[in-house]
């Protein structure tokens, strides 16, 4: 994927397309990779999963039940298939790192 620049600084992504610092991502960037990858701007339904994904993989250091991000959401538990192309361009948008193997095919 190589690099987004954004506010006057470049960020890096892996050969998968993932964010290589999650410390690093604001919601601006957010909207950067949503309108680059034909996302488009983000609603608020969008924005909880995002943040909920986040909030998630802080806690645990690894991609969390889909269903139980919808849930917390207060979304229907197939939530990510109605508001993001694929679960992985969701966690891609919330800058969160490549989830590994096992992780990507859960995605």
């Amino acid at each position: 994927m190589g690099k987004i620049a954004y506010d006057d600084t470049s960020f890096l992504f892996d050969e998968d397309g993932f964010f290589r610092d999650p410390g690093r991502w604001d919601e601006g960037l957010a909207r950067q990779i949503a309108a680059l990858d034909g996302v488009g701007e983000l609603g608020e339904c969008q924005w909880e999963i995002i943040r909920q994904l986040r909030e998630a993989y802080g806690r645990t250091g690894a991609p969390p039940a889909l269903s139980h991000v919808c849930q917390v959401s207060g979304l229907a538990p197939n939530c990510m298939t109605v508001y993001f192309p694929t679960a992985r361009e969701a966690w891609r948008i919330a800058g969160l790192p490549n989830p590994g193997e096992e992780g990507k095919a859960y995605l």
